[in-house]
């Protein structure tokens, strides 16, 4: 979850955000109404309607402000900000003090924090369902194999070599999607294999390497309790069944005395 308050000098904050808005403006549309006006000026600095560098400054600042403030549009009032920003840049009298704008941004806090996990949990439960239906019809397909734990697995190549401990590392290639179809991580388009430890990646795919002789090519399909659960990274999403398709290279031995 990205973080929703920056720091209290939101304004400063903004003003660092400009290095990652560098070398990405461009001219902003006009109405043919202003085009006339602005010629003069477009030609001399490239930015239709933004004929200063203090114009270009400011400009660029509410375009950073901005982007910070679109996750969270529909709980802000952009008057009201702009209000702000006039009384603490003018010196004026604000109409909270630091005190209680800290409490404010605490509870506002919290209450997105709660969206945020009710939304997650709506989530996970869908994906459950969904992931429960698909293995369940899954499993009844040829060549598909499902473990005492859940794990479903299909040989596509048998290998002849040995078959990795738990304890040991492999080498592998491997490229890994959601049920959707949506790739997560693969190893060929990084251009090159991993090096594992079984001890160190989520249970199904410990679970599943250690079917596989070295050679082999798999195809594993790992129920959310034996990969990420509730707990997935934002790219995968809360209790998703996870594909893989994984080719063992090379069993790794951990070293001696270990």
């Amino acid at each position: 979850m990205k973080p929703l308050v920056r720091s209290t000098a939101i304004a400063v904050a903004t003003l660092l955000a400009l290095s990652a808005c560098k070398g990405e403006n461009k001219p902003v549309e006009v109405s043919s109404s202003k085009a006339e006006a602005d010629k003069a000026t477009t030609d001399k600095t490239g930015y239709p309607g933004l004929p200063t560098e203090k114009e270009q400054v400011s400009y660029t600042i509410g375009m950073a402000m901005g982007k910070q403030l679109s996750e969270i549009k529909d709980e802000v009032n952009v008057d009201t900000v702009v209000k702000a920003l006039r009384t603490q840049m003018d010196g004026g009298k604000a109409l909270v003090n630091d005190e209680q704008a800290q409490q404010i941004m605490q509870a506002f806090g919290q209450k997105m924090q709660a969206k945020q996990i009710a939304k997650m949990m709506e989530e996970g439960k869908a994906n459950l369902d969904k992931g429960e239906k698909f293995l369940a019809e899954n499993g009844k397909k040829q060549g598909v194999v499902t473990t005492a734990s859940g794990l479903q697995y299909q040989v596509v190549t048998d290998g002849k070599g040995a078959k990795p401990g738990a304890t040991d590392g492999v080498k592998v290639n491997y490229k890994g999607s959601l049920l959707d179809g949506t790739e997560f991580d693969s190893s060929y388009k990084r251009g090159e294999p991993a090096v594992l430890p079984l001890q160190g990646v989520i249970p199904g795919w410990a679970e599943g390497l250690q079917l596989m002789p070295v050679g082999s090519k798999y195809k594993f399909w790992i129920p959310a309790k034996l990969a990420y659960g509730e707990q997935a990274p934002p790219m995968i999403g809360p209790n998703q069944v996870l594909e893989f398709e994984v080719e063992l290279l090379e069993i790794v031995k951990a070293p001696s005395g270990k």
